[in-house]
């Protein structure tokens, strides 16, 4: 077995990426792990420039997972380097964890000619999700504009970023659209933790009218331990950036649906820590959703495909929709879903012409 990494900057058109946690993000900086097994490759992907998440620098992980690729036996094979990447003693980072876990899932659902929901046990699932559009930061004509083209095609769940400006703003926005849209939509607002405690009081009365489907990360994640104090209001509340360990689902399932979850990969660690996470908290009949960060095509389809095992209550795989220059393609955006080719693995193709190389490893330790 080898691995390659390549690198490039993701872009989307005619809109910016902004929300209040990260400020303004003109490109997705991305990195891709190409794994080749007797001529078989699979693929992984991460985003480098999502520290606002999880606190790590680009360098960071990019360090980190070059440093678990030169250290690697490439004469094991993918089933015992998957265990391996699991294993408490590697001091990986989640991001770095979540490339290698999605490249040997690939490879691994590839080897056996199966897509990657039917190598993890599930044959009867459509390759096709409905999705949830978020509504970018930008002026009200353009916010409006944004949601127009999403209702068109047939995306009706809707998501406002909250927090860059005052809550009279995203209020007014807010109106705006259940006036311009009325039950047409499903509307839910992220306020990527942004609010003190305080705030959300004097907020969560005014959104109770707005009929939303849920608040998502109103408080801080050093806050949530005061999250108990927004229940009476009976808006639904979930939690992204606060879910990022094992622990942290512990702490959801003892919430005893009081708090709902949205699971990412990338906090978590790769497709098969996430999936244990969905099971235990379908087991604890909590609701939650399957989502990503704004990423590219990979990172997507390891999302969708985990939606077509779990099926979630919810699901965010919109961050592929739009992206002009990416190296991977096998996803489609119509009529409110995200279609996966059902072709094996994760269903998407690499073209390694439209991404710059940065490294071999293999035995050789080129």
């Amino acid at each position: 077995m080898k691995a390659r990494l390549w690198r490039g900057d993701l872009h989307y058109a005619g809109v910016t990426l902004h929300t209040a946690a990260s400020g303004a993000v003109n490109a997705l900086d991305t990195l891709w792990l190409q794994l080749e097994d007797e001529g078989v490759t699979g693929i992984g992907e991460v985003r480098l420039n999502i520290g606002y998440l999880h606190g790590y620098s680009e360098s960071q992980v990019l360090d980190n997972l070059r440093e678990m690729l030169g250290a690697w036996d490439w004469q094991q094979d993918a089933k015992t380097l998957l265990s391996a990447v699991h294993a408490a003693d590697y001091s990986l980072l989640s991001p770095s964890r979540m490339a290698l876990d999605m490249a040997l899932h690939d490879l691994l659902a590839r080897q056996q000619n199966q897509s990657l929901a039917a190598w993890l046990g599930v044959t009867n699932s459509p390759a096709a999700w409905p999705t949830n559009q978020t509504l970018f930061w930008g002026s009200e004509a353009q916010m409006l504009a944004q949601a127009e083209r999403y209702v068109d095609r047939g995306f009706t769940q809707l998501k406002l970023r909250t927090g860059v400006a005052d809550f009279a703003t995203d209020l007014a926005r807010l109106q705006d659209l259940r006036q311009r849209f009325g039950a047409q939509i499903k509307l839910a607002i992220d306020v990527n933790g942004q609010w003190s405690v305080a705030q959300a009081h004097a907020a969560f009365p005014h959104l109770r009218e707005l009929a939303l489907s849920y608040i998502e990360q109103p408080l801080s994640p050093a806050d949530d331990e005061k999250l108990p104090e927004l229940y009476d209001y009976g808006i639904p509340l979930m939690l992204d950036e606060s879910l990022n360990s094992e622990a942290a689902i512990s702490r959801l399932v003892a919430a005893k649906g009081a708090l709902w979850g949205h699971l990412k990969l990338v906090k978590l660690g790769g497709i098969a820590p996430t999936l244990a996470a969905a099971r235990r908290l379908q087991a604890a009949s909590v609701p939650f959703m399957v989502g990503q960060m704004n990423e590219g095509h990979a990172a997507t389809a390891a999302a969708l495909q985990l939606c077509r095992v779990v099926q979630p209550d919810f699901a965010e795989l919109y961050g592929a929709d739009g992206l002009t220059d990416d190296p991977v393609s096998g996803l489609e955006y119509q009529r409110g879903l995200v279609t996966v080719n059902d072709s094996p693995g994760l269903g998407v193709q690499f073209d390694v012409a439209q991404a710059t190389f940065l490294q071999e490893f293999s035995n050789a330790r080129c």
